[in-house]
């Protein structure tokens, strides 16, 4: 309704004493669509996108795949670009920055110079890198050098899907 303020959480009050029934969660399960699940640790998040496509929550837009694979589609850029936000929730700029951070670590990791990772990759100079190395992967180019630091954001054997 145009003209109106929209309504929030917080304006929305309840009578004194009246219950208010939560949803069954917990620090281990949380509800989507209507399903409890458990909240997985690092080892189960495949697990957990597994059953949410299997169950149809999680689904696979074939044109954001397209996108993905460099391609481009039979529809307009900006239509591309809202569904790819829409199915991914992220920008395909976003999605480009952080396979450009992923490959930089990747060579870090193997021991490339951080100047040579920065002029393969087109960073501006080695600060531009280590921020999107810090953003992106969680760590600094001597962490991924001396793979210290514990899990990482990402998984440097992690095989590319889609």
């Amino acid at each position: 309704m145009a003209g109106q303020p929209r309504r929030t959480q917080s304006d929305v009050s309840f009578p004194r004493g009246a219950a208010v029934q939560l949803p069954d969660t917990s620090r281990r399960t949380f509800r989507l669509d209507g399903t409890r699940w458990e909240t997985p640790g690092p080892d189960d998040a495949e697990a957990l996108v597994e059953g949410l496509v299997r169950t149809g929550i999680v689904v696979r837009d074939l044109l954001s795949v397209e996108v993905l694979r460099g391609h481009r589609p039979a529809v307009s850029v900006r239509t591309a670009e809202r569904r790819f936000r829409a199915a991914t929730g992220l920008t395909q700029g976003t999605v480009r920055r952080i396979e450009r951070a992923r490959t930089a670590a990747q060579l870090l990791a193997g021991g490339d110079p951080a100047a040579d990772v920065v002029a393969k990759l087109d960073y501006f100079d080695e600060p531009h890198l280590a921020r999107a190395l810090r953003s992106y992967v969680g760590r600094t180019i001597r962490q991924l050098r001396e793979g210290a630091g514990g899990a990482i954001a990402l998984d440097l054997n992690q095989r590319l899907t889609s």
